[in-house]
């Protein structure tokens, strides 16, 4: 169990972080520090090299250090990396306490700051509390059903041509899922069509990405951070005067539902805040589905009786080929459980960063406020106590009974508490778009004996592209 020792009496401060220091818009924002690293010798851990610390370590085989951290000091240890000493906990009840947080103990905007803060400020992971509980309440409106009975029309049109070229081809699968949901991003997000416009805010935008992981952390010509200041400088020029544009048009995407957000006492978002939630949430739904379908599909070429479990299930409800009805959506019950388990076995986000605002105490010690903490569902999910025989992939893990029986926050690749993903209902759509057309009309193929190592870090990834073949039935 977990208690919160004594609220945060620290004098609001902006924390200065190794890299950069961001101003915000949204006020003055209480920046914890941790008033001495020397605050958390008593919890067990390991320092490293001097300056790099375990950096190093953790990004060569983050789940063999994590494992070998945790066999030698247990569920709760501190490290020191990327430039700062922080607390990792594990297991199903810090989830609950760091995703729940009933005290409100855990800030999101201070824990992902210093990774995002530069390329997606006042993204809604960048938010807390009544801030971040505003505008999510505002965004929601671009996923009511009927702006996604728009967006399931539109990934069934892309969706569909797209798998058609893929027939009886060899392909890379995570390379042609890439280009695939940044194309879906343009029309679905942005409603507008495929071409050199948005060839252009897709090249930007992947810069922002890769800069978001880069080891420089400043824009420095010629790095990884320069070029993805320079994509994020030419993403706000576009969308910026298009804002007033799509609040007169009314359109039916997503970009334009934000631009027509409104609060609790009818204002619109302001233009600014406009952009940068698309922004974010563009970077949000890109990488974390491009990871989830490509574990998807290489867990299902696997396991080919599932593949035809979910094939009878998706043709009971559309013909191959044509478009899956959106009202047929929430039926598709194994296509949902094979998604959930490829999501337990390789989640997108395999750990979340947090900084505590308040001293509490977790596994037997004390935290001080202005510790950096993390969880990780990567380690839950495959905790013997929830899932027997954890590698073993098994979609019937999910059926309704199997669930209740867990704990809540065994399953958490979709985060949890206030900070729950907003679009995850998208994320369940596209993917049972996604299966219906390449199922229905496809088997999915390997070579014997194939099996492609995994890139860990920041999002997992197979380090080969993938290499399936879809073959007609």
């Amino acid at each position: 169990m977990a208690t919160v020792l004594a609220p945060d009496t620290h004098a609001p401060q902006r924390e200065m972080f190794p890299d950069h220091t961001i101003q915000r818009d949204s006020g003055n924002p209480h920046w914890t520090r941790l008033q001495s690293s020397s605050a958390l010798d008593h919890i067990p851990g390991e320092d490293g090299m001097p300056i790099l610390g375990v950096t190093l370590k953790m990004l060569a085989d983050p789940e063999a250090f994590g494992k070998a951290m945790r066999e030698k000091y247990g569920p709760v240890y501190r490290t020191n990396a990327f430039g700062r000493r922080q607390v990792a906990l594990f297991g199903a009840d810090a989830n609950e306490l760091v995703l729940f947080d009933r005290d409100k103990v855990f800030s999101s905007e201070q824990g992902w700051g210093p990774v995002l803060n530069l390329l997606f400020p006042r993204g809604l992971m960048l938010m807390d509390f009544d801030h971040h509980r505003a505008d999510r309440r505002a965004l929601s409106i671009a996923f009511k059903p009927g702006p996604m009975r728009h967006y399931a029309e539109a990934l069934n049109e892309g969706i569909g041509a797209r798998v058609l070229e893929w027939s009886n081809k060899d392909i890379t699968f995570y390379t042609e899922i890439k280009k695939l949901t940044l194309d879906l991003a343009a029309t679905s997000f942005l409603g507008i069509p495929w071409g050199p416009e948005a060839d252009k805010i897709n090249t930007a935008f992947v810069d922002m990405v890769q800069a978001s992981i880069g080891v420089v952390r400043r824009p420095l010509p010629f790095t990884k951070m320069g070029k993805g200041v320079a994509g994020r400088k030419f993403l706000v020029d576009y969308f910026t005067p298009e804002v007033k544009k799509r609040r007169e048009q009314q359109g039916p995407d997503m970009f334009s539902q934000f631009c027509r957000a409104t609060r609790d006492d009818g204002s619109l978002l302001t233009t600014d805040e406009v952009v940068d939630h698309m922004n974010f949430l563009m970077m949000a739904a890109h990488d974390t589905i491009t990871s989830s379908a490509s574990s998807l599909i290489w867990l299902l070429a696997k396991n080919p009786e599932w593949q035809d479990k979910i094939r009878a299930e998706l043709l009971e409800h559309a013909p191959a080929g044509a478009p899956m009805p959106y009202d047929s959506l929430p039926n598709l019950e194994l296509t949902e459980m094979a998604f959930k388990e490829a999501l337990r076995l390789i989640p997108p986000v395999p750990s979340t960063p947090r900084r505590a605002l308040k001293d509490f105490e977790f596994g037997g010690y004390r935290i001080p406020a202005g510790t950096p903490v993390s969880i990780s569902s990567s380690f839950t999910h495959k905790q013997e106590e929830h899932w027997p025989d954890p590698l073993r992939f098994d979609p019937m893990r999910f059926t309704p009974e199997a669930t209740r029986a867990r704990h809540k926050y065994a399953w958490v690749p979709f985060g949890g508490g206030a900070h729950m993903c907003l679009g995850l209902h998208f994320a369940y759509m596209q993917i049972k778009v996604l299966l219906h057309h390449v199922l229905s009309q496809h088997r999915i193929v390997i070579e014997p004996g194939y099996n492609p190592a995994w890139q860990a870090w920041p999002i997992p990834q197979p380090k080969d592209g993938l290499k399936v073949r879809f073959e007609k039935i």
